[in-house]
């Protein structure tokens, strides 16, 4: 049986691609002459080398950096090294993979690993990255499901970047945070500082755990918490404060978890109280299909009649874990737990959605909707309607000898499209992290020029 990429997981999909079986994954969307075309005039490549060189000159941090390909025939090329963006380029035109990972930085270049000793081929630096996907959202979310995304469900993972990332900010001092869109249902963070990248394993561990507070439920249902205790650390007290602030219109209003039975049920399981548990249904069952935001409230009116001898901060804490339950950040914490992790890169193209990979600016976040993120195949015709427009201009103008020497109607300099914002932000972003690089290079070597 084939499946077409567009009805896989993007993390089966990885699992696929890690494992070298794709053999029964067909991929429809995006054709590899649009592909050819898109990394010819389109993706950024320069940009790139630029964010993950950390500087202007080829050196180790891209040179001896892993990439993989992912090629048309469902081959999974690993190991691949390039000196510079331009044989980077030269390579994906030729190759034309439908997507490609970034690894980490190496003792000695990739293509050389097979002429050494085993123990002298081992992975050095790689941003700390972290992936958080919609589907893992699927136990509380109403309005979609599995591969299937909307704005209202996307408010989850809006609210989970801006918890993940004051946190990794705030908590361990981290500056150099790229968030980039998966191109369907999720979001990927990339942690560039020189600290992030140069962690091992354990070190990525035990950040990934301290950022993990919901784990799966191995009965089924609604997810849980990991052992919580009061009083609150201070990260978990500041995560409240953001959810509770989002909680009605996020969960209560948009995915109106409890209005059925069953998820009713689901809200009665995380109460302290089996008595006060039996009256809310009771009471929800003589009023079919009440609001979830009404559900809510009557916990509170329950409490406040007296007939349950409940404590004022039990319940409140019952509360705060409802909230943390469904709606703090879920991580897939395996992919931020190793240094020789590859990750999609950037600007890549979703093989089933064709949407393009986008980082997007922190400030901009509340805003992003995913369902606007600019395809591949919309990119090209906006190319090439403008490289009409382009050269019937240069054809229609006064001859001019300065004019016919600088002008190339084949180049797309001048030629803009919805991909120019991003491409803006991720060059600001890499300028950032080359300026800070070099500061603390010459901060660690004041003799050096």
């Amino acid at each position: 049986m084939t499946v077409a990429v567009e009805d896989l997981e993007d993390k089966d999909l990885d699992e696929l691609i890690a494992n070298g079986s794709l053999d029964a994954v067909k991929q429809e969307n995006v054709d590899p002459e649009t592909m050819i075309q898109y990394y010819r005039h389109l993706f950024p490549w320069r940009l790139l080398f630029q964010w993950l060189n950390h500087g202007p000159v080829p050196q180790k941090d891209f040179t001896d950096r892993e990439f993989a390909f992912t090629l048309p025939n469902d081959a999974y090329v690993r190991y691949l090294s390039f000196q510079s963006w331009e044989e980077l380029k030269k390579e994906a035109i030729g190759m034309c993979p439908s997507r490609f990972e970034i690894g980490p930085v190496y003792s000695v270049n990739p293509r050389d690993r097979k002429t050494l000793r085993k123990a002298s081929f081992r992975p050095l630096q790689k941003e700390l990255v972290f992936d958080i996907d919609m589907t893992d959202y699927d136990d509380v979310r109403t309005c979609c499901s599995k591969t299937n995304i909307c704005e209202k469900c996307w408010s989850f993972i809006t609210v989970a970047v801006e918890i993940i990332d004051v946190a990794l900010r705030e908590d361990f001092g981290f500056n150099h945070i790229l968030w980039v869109y998966s191109g369907r249902r999720g979001i990927h963070a990339w942690i560039c500082d020189e600290m992030a990248r140069s962690m091992d394993d354990r070190s990525r561990k035990m950040i990934a755990g301290y950022l993990q507070v919901v784990a799966g439920n191995p009965q089924g249902g609604v997810r849980i918490l990991n052992n919580l205790k009061r009083p609150l650390h201070p990260h978990l007290s500041r995560s409240l404060d953001i959810l509770k602030s989002v909680f009605a219109k996020v969960v209560l209003e948009d995915q109106d978890p409890w209005v059925s039975e069953v998820g009713a049920e689901n809200l009665l399981k995380l109460l302290p109280s089996e008595s006060l548990a039996s009256a809310l249904r009771k009471k929800w069952e003589m009023d079919p299909g009440r609001a979830s935001i009404k559900k809510w409230s009557d916990i509170d009116a329950a409490i406040a009649s007296g007939n349950f001898d409940l404590s004022p901060n039990v319940i409140a804490h019952a509360k705060q874990d409802i909230v943390l339950t469904y709606l703090y950040p879920r991580l897939d914490v395996e992919v931020s737990k190793h240094l020789n992790h590859l990750l999609k890169s950037p600007f890549c193209v979703h093989p089933g959605t064709g949407r393009v990979c986008v980082p997007i600016d922190i400030q901009d976040m509340s805003s992003f909707n995913p369902l606007c993120v600019p395809t591949v195949h919309t990119l090209l015709s906006q190319l090439d309607q403008q490289s009409v427009t382009h050269s019937n201009s240069l054809q229609n103008a006064p001859s001019s000898p300065s004019a016919g020497e600088t002008s190339n109607p084949s180049s797309t300099a001048s030629i803009s499209t919805d991909l120019d914002p991003f491409t803006a932000y991720f060059r600001s972003f890499s300028n950032n992290l080359s300026k800070s690089t070099t500061h603390n290079k010459r901060k660690a070597d004041p003799l050096e020029f």
